[in-house]
C-alpha cells in the first residue's frame, strides 16, 4: 500500500505483521483505535508466511491443529473490520518525539508517519538465511531457503540440507508429494526433535550424515539437475536433485530498532507488566518482548497484544477504562 499524501497519522503504529502484530490490529480496532502496521516482509504473516506456511501448529487455542497460512489468513480477516493500514515491504528507520506529543516514525525511503503510541510485534526482528557456500547465485534458480507452496515441488527430486527442526519439517512436508527427499547434514547428530528425526525414519527418508553438499551440477540450459555430496569415510555420491532446500538455520538482529533507546538483551525488549518499553508511548509484545518467566507462543503474543492495546488505549485517552469488557457483549 502507498501512503496516503502529506504525513499520515494514526492511533497506533504497530511495527511487525506476523501473529501477535496482526491480532493487536484486530484489538486496537475493538478498542476503537486508528491504525497502520508495519513489516520488512512483502505479505503479512511475519515468520510464519516467509518459513512455514505449510507447516501444522499446534499450540494456538481453539485449533487441535491450523496450518500456518490458514492462521494468518484468519488473522487478516479478523483484522480487517478495522480496516487497518499495511505497509509491507517497508522498514522503520527512526523513532522521535513528536512536537506536541506523540511519535514520528520515519521508513525507508524517508516516509514519516504520526503515531500517539508505537507497538513492536518485530518477532526475532529482520533474519537472515545462513547461507550453503555451494549453492552460491543458485538462490531462486534451483535453490530456496523456504518452501511458500509445498506443491510447487511434486514430483521433484528434492534434496534438504540441516539438521535442525525446520529442515526436518521440511521433509516430512515434501514426502508425500516429491518423487524423492534425501536430507543431507554435515554432522551425525541433530538439532531437531527426536520425535521427527524418527518419524521421517520410519518414512523411509533417505538421510545421509557426515556430508556436506559440495558442487551444485546444472544442464546445458542453466537448470539445476544433480548435487554431489562428499561424505566423510566413503566415496562422493551424485544425487538427482530439481530442487535444493538450504534449511541451515537463520540470523537475526532488531536492525535500526536497538537504536530506539530501548532497553535490549539478547534481541529482546524489555518490558513491565503493561508491556511499556523504557520509552514513554513505546510499547512491545510476543517473542520480541521479555520479563521475568517469559514463555514464547503465539497463544502468549495474543494475549500480550491485547494487553498492550489496552493500555496504550488509556494512555492516549485517560479517560478511557483499561479492561473495554468481552467482545461478545459487544453489540
Amino acid at each position: 500500500m502507498t501512503l496516503p499524501s502529506g504525513e499520515p497519522s494514526y492511533d497506533l503504529v504497530i511495527i511487525g505483521a506476523g501473529p501477535t502484530g496482526l491480532f493487536a490490529a484486530y484489538y486496537a480496532g475493538f478498542r476503537g483505535l486508528s491504525m497502520a502496521v508495519v513489516d520488512s516482509l512483502p505479505e503479512p504473516g511475519g515468520q510464519v508466511t516467509a518459513m512455514y506456511p505449510e507447516k501444522m501448529i499446534y499450540d494456538v487455542g481453539g485449533f487441535a491443529a491450523v496450518r500456518g497460512r490458514d492462521l494468518v489468513q484468519g488473522l487478516v480477516d479478523q483484522a480487517a473490520p478495522w480496516k487497518p493500514d499495511y505497509l509491507l515491504g517497508r522498514k522503520a528507520e527512526k523513532l522521535e518525539n513528536a512536537d506536541g506529543g506523540g511519535l514520528i516514525l520515519t521508513l525507508d525511503g524517508g516516509d514519516t508517519l504520526r503515531a500517539g503510541a508505537v507497538l513492536i510485534t518485530a518477532g526475532i526482528g529482520e533474519f537472515t538465511p545462513r547461507p550453503l557456500p555451494a549453492g552460491d547465485g543458485w538462490l531462486g534458480r534451483g535453490m530456496v531457503h523456504f518452501v511458500p507452496a509445498l506443491q510447487a515441488h511434486a514430483g521433484q527430486h528434492v534434496v534438504v540440507v540441516g539438521g535442525g527442526d525446520s529442515a526436518f519439517d521440511w521433509v516430512l512436508a515434501l514426502h508425500p508429494i516429491a518423487a524423492s527427499v534425501t536430507l543431507v547434514h554435515r554432522r551425525a547428530k541433530f538439532r531437531a526433535a527426536e520425535s521427527i528425526v524418527r518419524q521421517a525414519r520410519e518414512l523411509g527418508v533417505r538421510i545421509i550424515t557426515d556430508a556436506e553438499v559440495a558442487r551444485f551440477v546444472e544442464t546445458p540450459d542453466g537448470a539445476l539437475t544433480a548435487v554431489d555430496v562428499q561424505i566423510k569415510g566413503a566415496d562422493d555420491e551424485r544425487l538427482a536433485a530439481d530442487t535444493v532446500v538450504a534449511a541451515l538455520g537463520f540470523t537475526a538482529d532488531l536492525g535500526p530498532i536497538e537504536s530506539w533507546g530501548l532497553e535490549i538483551d539478547h534481541r529482546a525488549i524489555s518490558v513491565d507488566t503493561t508491556m511499556a518499553t523504557a520509552r514513554e508511548r513505546v510499547y512491545a509484545a510476543g517473542d520480541v518482548a521479555a520479563y521475568p518467566g517469559k514463555v514464547k507462543l503465539i497463544a502468549t503474543g495474543f494475549g500480550e497484544a491485547a494487553t498492550a492495546v489496552n493500555n496504550i488505549a488509556v494512555a492516549l485517552d485517560p479517560d478511557a477504562h483499561l479492561f473495554p469488557g468481552h467482545s461478545s457483549n459487544a453489540d
